[in-house]
């Protein structure tokens, strides 16, 4: 049959000349003969099924009869339903069912809720009964029992998982709960203090083994710790023992000033350990081996005495007590023996191995983790000497370094003030000077404070063991110098801050120590870095240090010369300007300004020259007169008019003042030159207003032509004259005449 159904392909009628070209229309015959072709196809089909069905008769008639029973069959479900359902909708009784099946559905939930309420009730009976089992036992002494009662109601009542969902009643069983577990915390407590008693006078610790408390008699001090391991509070339990035993044995033991040793006495009842004195002196602690078999013992005493021996007991016990007694034995022994000199390290080793042995000791019995590397505090410390070292020599160095620059008072011996018998002046006493520093980059010398000349033997002496130390000692080493160094610009400034802030010899002893600071930083690198551990070559850098101490020692300086400069400030305010001192008053008024500018200039001299290096203090003291000698000029060329008289008492002023400064000039002459030998030009080059003021002296009485041919053959200009101080000078001085104005205008039209 499958034959029968495949498509039919019109192609396959036509014959194969009528297909040459598929885009052609068939014509009329073509058109015929398909049809006719169609129609015999058709009959063929046609009589196949016939065949077919003829002979499959017999399939056929089943596969109907089949059909129609099924469809019988559920005609005659479709009426028993609707019987059914008509039936139930025509009675009442549908609505008494429905109120029964609800009846019984509410019975049914009432009785599972009171059979969930009558097991609820039971579980707390047995809960409430079994917590006054626990109290009972625990008036008996039946800890054991009464701890794991306990635990067992922990779980049972969910302690510390409560729900605001649960029945009032396990609050208040938990409430009682908390009060037994109280109660039974309380009485353990009890026994532990009456189990291990210290005694002060007798110097031992009593640990008995057989408690009584209240009349609560016979119980065993294991029982008590077996107990106290069930409810939980075994460390809480262990703790007041543990401070006891460390205030009361292990801190004396290592703090008394004699040697102590323990004595253990084993009874049936109890057990001593007795902390007893030696006889002996020639047992100490200074390789820890002593020291050591000491501490094993006592912790011995608490393996066998206390904790039985059992691991989780010893366990407790070191968690209590190891960081506090490895803290004192670290403090008390360990940072006391490490070397203070490098060439003892190597005896160190001993320590360490004792140390390491120590720990492996207390391992064994469990008082400290094998697994963790925490509890190893001893053998960390002691294996890391080498830092220790290095911390306690920097702590040592560095207290040292602030105690000399805090002990020291920066004042100047009088031998080497101006007048003292050792000044610079003097090579044979100044090369022997322990005051005088040589300046590396300056081929200088120069007076220094004894602070910052100690201060550098100091940093010479750690540098130099740098170079001798491994690379973490010399690391620590290098940041020591550096601290030491750098102590002077925290310390020094801030305890002579008033000094300072005058005009005296330490502030220019501290620009001394500052400037040689810079010289010493800026050389360390090419005196020892050659010689430093190769890892810290490229690291080790003090070139940032010099320029830190050249700007301060600049800063201290110019602080103190503008403070100069602020004084004769004042000092020449007094004078009022310069007017009318052709009066007498006026005149005294303008010459104790003078005098006082002179005071100044000289007490300046007198603190600066033996200190300062000749080049900084020609520098200094040329800014200072510079200043003075440009303020007086420029009062006097701006007074408006001025008396013959009065001329001659400003031409007087201004010569003493320069005759009162002659020696000060002298000091400024180079050391190898005198006075008479140093060209006055060559001075008025670093003063510039000292020409200006000695050409002022002598136009004061110079006559007006001559004024005029000054200006015109630039000797004025070349003192530091402007035009304009040169009219109005002419004008405060001249009256106004036709040769005044013939003047003025020839200096007007003078073309430079």
């Amino acid at each position: 049959m499958e034959s029968l159904f495949d498509s039919i392909n019109v192609r396959d009628l036509l014959s194969a000349q009528d297909l040459s070209d598929p885009n052609s229309p068939l014509s009329a015959p073509d058109l015929r003969l398909l049809i006719q072709r169609l129609e015999s196809q058709s009959l063929q089909i046609r009589s196949q099924v016939q065949s077919y069905l003829v002979s499959h008769r017999d399939d056929f008639a089943r596969l109907f009869s089949l059909c129609n029973d099924a469809v019988s069959q559920t005609r005659e479900v479709s009426d028993g339903v609707a019987n059914i359902l008509s039936l139930l909708s025509d009675s009442p009784i549908n609505a008494e069912v429905r109120e029964v099946v609800a009846e019984m559905k509410a019975r049914k939930e009432e009785l599972k809720v009171k059979k969930e309420l009558l097991g609820l009730v039971g579980i707390v009976v047995a809960l409430n009964q079994r917590l006054n089992s626990v109290r009972e036992a625990l008036k008996s002494g039946r800890f054991e029992f009464a701890a794991q009662g306990l635990k067992e109601l922990k779980l049972a009542l969910r302690i510390g998982e409560e729900d605001d969902r649960e029945p009032l009643v396990y609050g208040l069983l938990r409430t009682e709960w908390s009060r037994s577990f109280d109660e039974i915390q309380e009485v353990l407590l009890k026994f532990m203090e009456k189990a291990v008693r210290f005694d002060g006078d007798l110097n031992q610790v009593e640990v008995k083994y057989h408690l009584e408390v209240e009349n609560v008699i016979g119980i065993q001090l294991k029982t008590v710790l077996e107990a106290m391991d069930v409810v939980g509070i075994l460390d809480y339990g262990l703790a007041k023992v543990a401070d006891l035993m460390i205030k009361y044995v292990i801190t004396p033991f290592l703090n008394h000033g004699q040697t102590l040793s323990f004595l253990e006495e084993l009874h049936q009842e109890s057990a001593v350990l007795k902390i007893v004195p030696l006889q002996d002196s020639k047992f100490e602690y200074l390789d820890g081996e002593f020291l050591y078999s000491g501490i094993l013992l006592f912790i011995k005493f608490i393996y066998r005495s206390i904790c039985f021996q059992k691991s989780s007991w010893m366990r407790c016990f070191g968690r209590l007590t190891w960081p506090r007694i490895s803290e004192l034995i670290i403090s008390s022994f360990l940072s006391k023996v490490v070397p203070t000199d490098a060439s003892k390290l190597p005896d160190f080793q001993k320590i360490i191995k004792f140390t390491s042995e120590f720990e492996a000791a207390l391992k064994e019995l469990m008082y400290i983790s094998a697994s963790d590397d925490k509890d190893n505090r001893l053998s960390n410390f002691a294996e890391n000497v080498e830092v220790h070292f290095a911390f306690k020599k920097k702590t040592e160095i560095l207290a040292k370094a602030r105690n000399l620059l805090l002990e020291c008072d920066f004042s100047i011996p009088q031998e080497y003030t101006r007048d003292g018998s050792i000044w610079k002046n003097d090579e044979t006493s100044v090369q022997s000077s322990s005051h005088v520093v040589d300046l590396l980059f300056l081929s200088e010398r120069c007076l220094v404070s004894k602070a910052a000349k100690q201060l550098m033997e100091l940093v010479h002496q750690t540098l130099q063991d740098v170079c001798l130390s491994s690379t973490r000692v010399a690391l620590e080493f290098y940041h020591t110098a550096r601290d030491s160094v750098l102590l002077y610009e925290v310390v020094v400034p801030v305890k002579l801050e008033r000094q300072l802030n005058g005009i005296n010899q330490v502030a220019v002893l501290l620009h001394n120590d500052c400037l040689y600071l810079s010289q010493e930083t800026l050389g360390f690198a090419f005196e020892y870095r050659t010689d430093f551990p190769s890892s810290m070559k490229e690291h080790a850098v003090f070139v940032d240090l010099a320029p830190r101490f050249q700007l301060l020692a600049e800063e201290i300086l110019q602080r103190q010369v503008h403070l100069v400069i602020y004084n004769l400030k004042e000092a020449i305010d007094g004078a009022d300007g310069f007017q009318n001192t052709h009066q007498m008053k006026q005149f005294e008024s303008a010459k104790f300004s003078i005098d006082q500018v002179v005071f100044i200039l000289e007490k300046v001299h007198i603190i600066w020259e033996p200190l300062l290096l000749p080049l900084t203090y020609r520098r200094s003291m040329c800014t200072v007169l510079e200043s003075v000698f440009s303020r007086i000029a420029r009062d006097i060329l701006m007074l408006d008019d001025i008396a013959a008289e009065e001329t001659l008492q400003l031409q007087r002023l201004v010569h003493l003042m320069l005759e009162s400064l002659s020696s000060l000039f002298e000091s400024l002459a180079p050391r190898e030159q005198k006075l008479h030998e140093f060209p006055a030009e060559s001075l008025e080059d670093f003063i510039p207003s000292l020409c200006k003021i000695r050409k002022l002296s002598e136009l004061l009485d110079m006559p007006l032509k001559s004024i005029t041919a000054s200006w015109e053959n630039k000797e004025l200009l070349s003192c530091g004259f402007t035009i304009t101080e040169v009219q109005d000078f002419i004008k405060s001085i001249f009256t106004d005449s036709p040769l005044r104005k013939d003047c003025l205008l020839r200096i007007q039209n003078a073309s430079f």
